[in-house]
């Protein structure tokens, strides 16, 4: 048999490898270089999004949320990946990204309209630059790219950034998103918060890989692999992630270790898969006190300033309880009216059925004229 041609791989796969451990800042030579003023702000962010989830965990019990996933123990990806992004950016979250989308700016209400049951989206998508929730896995993913895309394709000096969790990997949409970046080289990154369990599923029945990061290279981008719990490590790797991708540089998938505190959601008891030794080994590796430790540790925080810290935390969750304590005033014509830009005609007859049915239903509680009794 005559000899194959000669083949050569097409790119050097070394420069795309992650590390062999997760990037850290706190507690290395390298927090030393670390802007205070940053810190503190993310600190900020940090205490409120702890407080946010724990209000909104809260709503769940007590009926005005129909479900909440918690981002308990994730919130440094949470607020790091909000603020890498400038203002022309969009951000693409998951189901878990709520903190995330009210970090960016978006109202705390409009950001638990879709876990309240009450529309499809409660903000504008494009006011905030922020995708709506994504609460199929992964399917945002491929919208980022498309996006991102498009923006380079009209010349915008545009990024998008993505958020999935671990279990998100496994679905298709993952893997014909990271190829399609990666071809197109997309000003897009790919960030990956691995918690540990897909639901009730473990990391390890799930994926192979030595790391979910491993998977960039066989995409042709890089894989950076980092500390979820360790907010200043999280901000400088999708930093420079977000400036590659600005630049001309492509895509990057960044996997951030990090752990679910609490259960998948309300409805789900994690003790059936997990032990609370686990649970509590990872308590004490918070990233709130993680950070608050490395900046009282350098004399940037005292009690009084992490008092002020806390009580902004606490009007946050005051507002948001008492607004979404308020029964909402609900239109369900409002269903047609996000649709499509002009209405097609089986949605306008649709439309129509309803009116009908609300008009027939109205007239029903009316009270009865007197004299007709």
């Amino acid at each position: 048999m005559p000899a194959a041609p000669a083949w050569r791989v097409r790119r050097d796969p070394a420069p795309l490898l992650p590390d062999e451990r997760p990037l850290r800042v706190l507690g290395t030579a390298a927090e030393a270089a670390a802007d205070p003023a940053l810190l503190l702000r993310l600190y900020d962010g940090l205490v409120r999004g702890r407080r946010f989830n724990t209000q909104a965990t809260v709503l769940t019990r007590q009926g005005r949320l129909a479900v909440y996933p918690s981002s308990t123990g994730q919130e440094a990806c949470q607020v790091a990946a909000a603020s890498v992004l400038a203002e022309r950016d969009w951000l693409f979250p998951s189901y878990r990204d709520s903190l995330a989308v009210v970090a960016r700016g978006v109202d705390p209400v409009e950001a638990l309209t879709l876990l309240r049951g009450d529309r499809h989206t409660g903000y504008d998508p494009y006011r905030y630059r922020v995708a709506p929730l994504s609460t199929p896995l992964a399917t945002q993913l491929p919208h980022a790219v498309g996006l991102a895309h498009a923006a380079r394709l009209k010349g915008d000096d545009v990024v998008a950034l993505a958020l999935v969790g671990d279990g998100g990997t496994s679905e298709g949409d993952f893997h014909e998103a990271m190829n399609f970046a990666a071809v197109w080289q997309a000003p897009v990154v790919f960030f990956v918060q691995n918690n540990g369990f897909a639901i009730s599923v473990p990391l390890a029945k799930q994926s192979a890989a030595p790391t979910l990061a491993h998977k960039a290279v066989g995409y042709g981008m890089p894989g950076r692999l980092v500390d979820g719990n360790d907010v200043a490590a999280v901000h400088t790797v999708l930093a420079e992630a977000v400036d590659r991708a600005r630049g001309g540089g492509g895509p990057t998938l960044v996997e951030a270790v990090t752990y679910r505190i609490d259960a998948h959601t309300n409805a789900d008891d994690a003790t059936r898969y997990r032990a609370e030794d686990e649970v509590a080994a990872w308590r004490a590796y918070d990233p709130v006190l993680l950070l608050e430790a490395a900046l009282r540790a350098r004399g940037l925080l005292d009690d009084a300033a992490a008092e002020r810290v806390a009580r902004g935390a606490e009007e946050l969750a005051a507002g948001l309880r008492d607004r979404m304590n308020a029964e909402p005033a609900l239109d369900p014509m409002d269903l047609f009216g996000q649709v499509y830009a002009e209405r097609t005609t089986q949605l306008a007859e649709q439309a129509e059925r309803l009116r009908a049915e609300l008009d027939a239903a109205a007239g029903a509680d009316a009270p009865e004229p007197e004299g007709t009794r």
